[in-house]
């Protein structure tokens, strides 16, 4: 009885066997899912948590620093807050935006509240079939998302109320931050191109230059900035009270905390794990030390007193100036940059602010602006490869290859890209801060600014002393 079930279950097990051998043909047939590397997966993460860091702790406490005692807590709240609201408007619509396919300024809402992503879907890298995850993508520009609007509030510190600013933030990344970035940064990748050569954002499709983030980060924060703080008008008894850094030692942990998570910034922008992401790497340290040794050295000629906030004021400038190049330049170039764009930088913050009289309270102009402008129109230089630059691929090519370069074209380039982003940012956030003050208003009084916003716009001190 029992060799007979068996021999039955033996027969049957055949018959399924022999009847399942055309789908595992087919199956056969088919080529294995393309798997993401590992390596790869590992660095955007890593990566991922170095640009957060820029925001909170980095940025809040180099912001909170240079104000002065009684809104300290008014500006780590202010960051911490655009960094907690970005992230939600970027996984809700921003994403779909920014990285899906729709016109060469804007994307699409196909994937809005990240729909149809999950954790087996994939995102191209620079290299042909070289994925890493699609949620590893996805968080990775989320905090640019959350630095970029962060950047914004240095301008006009001390002097602005907290709900219309977090207002002016959503809308800014919807109407500004998006397309810019579409603009740059979308194409459909090197292993669609072939298919769909002209599917790439504005800029992208033009041949602009921008590693990671020269122009849709700093340049579009900066001008933004400018914009608010000439529309808000300087703080109650600016020039004439004074108004120095209430902790320098802040400063300078929230500088150093900025410089050790822009590693993530440039190196990681490459999506991979390999040669170009060292370049971008060592050329992001050497940018950064050239520059603050320069403002150093400046002061020491100008003032005699070579002061800390200065160093670490020119290694911000100098890091936002390789920021667009990170990634072309070779590391003679990446300190080039640093060298040129921090005496423009001073000039900007020492002398041309107080000729023209605009109060940026934290030199977001200056530095972050006047430096993405350096980097990005000294892109088109350091990345030429008769400068040891990489110059720039063809990717409807597969393999991708090596395009002529054409500096002179190129700068042409760069020059469209910045005066784009200068004039889009610069319109819609003076309309969009023109519409926040006549409605619900963007100062606080005049008492509630010289009391402090720490107590009367969230009820606490920094400091219990």
């Amino acid at each position: 009885m029992n060799r007979a079930i068996t021999r039955a279950a033996g027969a049957g097990l055949a018959a399924l066997l022999f009847a399942a051998m055309p789908a595992w043909a087919q199956e056969a047939a088919t080529a294995p899912p393309p798997v993401p590397n590992k390596g790869d997966t590992t660095w955007m993460l890593i990566s991922s948590a170095l640009v957060l860091m820029m925001s909170i702790p980095g940025l809040a406490l180099f912001y909170g620093g240079l104000v002065r005692t009684k809104n300290m807590l008014s500006v780590l709240m202010q960051v911490l807050m655009i960094v907690s609201v970005a992230s939600l408007v970027w996984v809700c619509w921003g994403y779909s935006l920014a990285f899906t396919s729709g016109s060469p300024f804007i994307g699409g809402l196909d994937k809005a509240f990240l729909r149809g992503v999950d954790a087996t879907t994939l995102a191209t890298t620079f290299s042909n079939g070289v994925y890493i995850p699609e949620y590893a993508f996805v968080v990775f520009q989320m905090t640019f998302a959350c630095i970029t609007p962060a950047l914004i509030v240095g301008a006009f510190a001390e002097r602005v109320k907290f709900t219309p600013l977090i207002l002016f933030t959503v809308a800014w990344l919807t109407i500004v931050y998006f397309p810019i970035a579409h603009m740059v940064w979308y194409f459909a990748g090197p292993d669609f191109l072939p298919a769909a050569p002209t599917d790439s954002g504005y800029l992208y499709g033009m041949g602009a230059l921008d590693f990671a983030g020269g122009t849709v980060v700093h340049i579009n924060a900066g001008i933004a900035g400018l914009v608010g703080c000439l529309i808000m008008g300087p703080r109650a008894g600016y020039k004439r009270d004074p108004m120095p850094p209430h902790s320098l030692v802040m400063t300078m942990i929230g500088a150093s905390l900025l410089w050790v998570g822009w590693f993530g910034f440039n190196a990681g922008s490459n999506l991979e794990a390999n040669g170009v992401t060292a370049l971008a790497f060592i050329n992001t340290f050497l940018a950064a030390s050239a520059a603050a040794v320069a403002w150093a050295v400046i002061e020491q000629v100008t003032h005699r007193k070579p002061s800390l906030l200065g160093a670490a004021t020119g290694a911000v400038a100098g890091l936002v100036a390789i920021t667009p190049a990170s990634g072309f330049a070779a590391p003679m170039g990446a300190i080039l940059l640093g060298l040129v764009a921090s005496p423009i930088c001073f000039l900007f913050v020492t002398t041309i602010k107080n000729r023209l009289g605009y109060d940026d309270t934290l030199d977001v102009f200056g530095v972050h602006c006047v430096g993405g402008i350096v980097g990005a129109i000294g892109t088109a230089i350091v990345a030429d490869p008769a400068m040891g630059g990489q110059g720039w691929f063809d990717y409807t090519v597969l393999p991708a290859v090596a395009g002529t370069y054409d500096m002179g074209g190129q700068l042409w380039t760069q020059i469209k890209a910045v005066g784009i982003t200068l004039l889009w940012s610069g319109v819609v956030s003076g309309v969009l801060f023109f519409l926040l003050d006549k409605t619900i208003g963007l100062r606080p009084t005049t008492e509630v600014e010289v009391e402090g916003l720490d107590i009367n716009e969230h009820g606490e001190r920094a400091y219990n002393y």
